[in-house]
């Protein structure tokens, strides 16, 4: 009698992210809660709780669930934290923020993605993260500063106005020119950024805006 097959769900995702070295017990408790089949398009969602992008639209793809793990297991959040994620996507990057922080705010670029972002926040019930259409690479200046900043788009430095951090704060970024790079963990000390530590080796799409790579569309409207 063979055993009846169990359906993928949070835990796989969990398990994922331990074997890629996360070990912040909250962090994996809101993973676990996280449904990540509420924040990738229908047609994608059998593959939910695979440990793997998924297409989006706009030729984006999310990120990898454990490299999303690894990237926000780098701020260290405890609670008290405003943060501000440059790159939404569908929300569940946003989701996993918003257990872990007091306030996130979203910067995406795309406005239909942004608005697909906070009805899946919205259908999770999720109210303390808003998700604003925009140039990610610009921050979002009347509600820095921020204790930590997450950019889910590649580019060879540090954007000057995202670092819109208090002092002590931490900021993760892929740096690279898009399709192979460092995810480097910083943190303010002065009027300026040090480098940390590097989190993984990745591959991102680009980051675009003013201070990224020329877009190839604009925003289609601003918050």
């Amino acid at each position: 009698m063979s055993c009846p097959r169990r359906e993928p769900g949070p835990e796989d995702l969990v398990r994922a992210a331990r074997a890629c070295g996360v070990t912040d017990e909250r962090l994996l408790r809101a993973l676990q809660a996280t449904p990540r089949s509420a924040f990738v398009p229908a047609s994608h969602r059998a593959s939910a709780y695979a440990d793997a992008p998924v297409p989006i639209g706009h030729g984006q793809v999310t990120t990898q669930p454990s490299l999303v793990a690894m990237m926000v297991a780098a701020l260290g959040l405890t609670g008290d934290e405003r943060v501000l994620e440059i790159g939404s996507g569908h929300g569940f990057q946003t989701a996993l923020l918003a257990r872990l922080a007091a306030y996130v705010v979203g910067v995406e670029r795309w406005a239909d993605m942004a608005e697909q972002a906070r009805a899946n926040l919205a259908g999770q019930g999720v109210e303390n993260a808003e998700v604003v259409v925009g140039d990610g690479t610009l921050g979002v200046a009347d509600r820095a500063p921020f204790d930590a900043i997450v950019i889910s788009a590649a580019f060879p430095e540090v954007p000057p106005p995202v670092a819109q951090l208090r002092p002590g704060g931490r900021l993760v970024q892929p740096i690279g020119p898009g399709g192979r790079e460092r995810v480097e963990l910083y943190e303010k000390s002065g009027p300026g950024l040090v480098r940390r530590r590097t989190v993984a080796h990745a591959c991102f799409v680009r980051l675009h805006g003013a201070y990224g790579y020329l877009p190839t569309a604009p925003c289609e409207d601003a918050d």
